[in-house]
C-alpha cells in the first residue's frame, strides 16, 4: 500500500529540475514522518495539515501539498500499526529506489 501512496505523493509533489533526488526524497520522508507523528499524537485528520504547517516545518513549501494524500494513507491505519513502523524513512527509501520510474510517469503525464 505504501508504494501506491508513494506514487501518488511523488506525482503530486512538484519537483523542479533543480530538485535533487536525495533532497526530494528526504523532504517527502519528513512530510510522511510529520503526518505519522500527528496521528500518533491524536491530531484529528481534519486538523492535521494546519497543525503541521503551524509547526513551521523545515522542508520547502511545495512539499506540504502532499500532506492531504499522506494523511489519507496514515489515518486509514490503526495507531498500533503506526507505532511498529517508521513510515518517513520507509517512504524516503522507496522514493530513492523508484525515482526514475516516477520521473518517467511524470514525463508521460505532461506529454498527454
Amino acid at each position: 500500500m505504501i508504494r501506491i501512496t508513494l506514487a501518488a505523493v511523488l506525482l503530486a509533489a512538484p519537483a523542479s529540475a533543480a530538485d535533487r533526488k536525495e533532497d526530494s526524497c528526504k523532504y517527502q520522508g519528513q512530510v510522511m514522518a510529520a503526518v505519522q507523528a500527528a496521528r500518533l499524537d491524536r491530531v484529528s485528520k481534519a486538523d492535521v495539515e494546519q497543525v503541521i504547517l503551524d509547526s513551521e516545518p523545515d522542508w520547502p513549501e511545495q512539499y506540504s501539498k502532499a500532506i492531504p494524500q499522506l494523511a489519507e494513507h496514515i489515518y486509514a491505519m490503526k495507531r498500533r500499526d503506526l507505532k511498529a513502523t517508521e513510515f518517513g524513512p520507509l517512504l524516503e527509501q522507496q522514493c530513492l529506489e523508484n525515482w526514475d520510474q516516477i520521473q518517467e510517469m511524470k514525463r508521460q503525464l505532461k506529454s498527454n
